[in-house]
């Protein structure tokens, strides 16, 4: 069985950082693509960085040069490092993972999904 659980959000003010966790498991961790989410009410699904089985990675234009994906596969663990952070990134982030090889930036390819973590900046 599948299970994300992200850690690390929180509040901060506009300029700050956070860095948040995925802690993955019941599956081959190495073998999925995985992605960063985030939502806000009344909006859809967005899709914020990506990373695919092969460590290639893809941001949306908004967080370029402030964000960085990471994975750990041996310790099944994807990371998020927000820096520069701005009262526009506030939104509840979530983690996901897709069986496909490449990682795509659609919410709808992603068939599993942690519970998610608040972010909140002020400005």
């Amino acid at each position: 069985q599948v299970q994300l659980v992200e850690s690390g959000g929180g509040s901060v003010q506009a300029g700050g950082s956070l860095r948040l966790s995925c802690a993955a498991s019941g599956y081959t961790f190495w073998s999925y693509s995985m992605g960063w989410f985030r939502q806000v009410p009344g909006k859809e699904r967005e899709g914020v960085a990506t990373i695919d089985s092969y460590g290639s990675r893809s941001y949306t234009d908004s967080v370029k040069g402030r964000f960085t994906i990471s994975r750990d596969n041996a310790k099944n663990t994807l990371y998020l490092q927000m820096n520069g952070l701005k009262p526009e990134d506030t939104a509840m982030y979530y983690c996901a993972a897709t069986e496909r090889a490449y990682a795509s930036s659609w919410w709808r390819d992603y068939n599993h999904w942690g519970q998610g973590t608040q972010v909140t900046v002020s400005s």
